[in-house]
């Protein structure tokens, strides 16, 4: 997309914000899978690297979810300014999508 246009509709910032929200949520599920594999394997091995690999997704999470919170993409801890980011997300991608 052209710059001057991504600047005009607002999407230069929600780039960056979909592509960290989509990240975040890719980490989150990494955590999900990785906990309940070591959960169901029974090699000494395998258990030790999906440990490491579980390790790795959470702090992969703790960093994203940290940005996030930097440039104001994500209020973990405050559900009323969460909300706000939301409807200003739904509100450009509807905007975008001619509605």
């Amino acid at each position: 997309m052209n710059a001057l246009i991504e600047t005009l509709t607002g999407m230069d910032k929600l780039s960056d914000q979909v592509i960290a929200t989509d990240f975040l949520v890719s980490a989150k599920s990494a955590v999900r899978n990785y906990s309940i594999a070591l959960t169901e394997t029974t090699s000494p091995e395998i258990r030790s690297t999906l440990r490491r690999q579980l390790n790795d997704a959470i702090t992969t999470h703790e960093v994203i979810s940290s940005y996030m919170m930097r440039k104001g993409y994500y209020h973990a801890y405050n559900l009323q300014e969460q909300f706000k980011v939301d409807m200003q997300t739904t509100e450009t991608a509807l905007n975008l999508a001619g509605k």
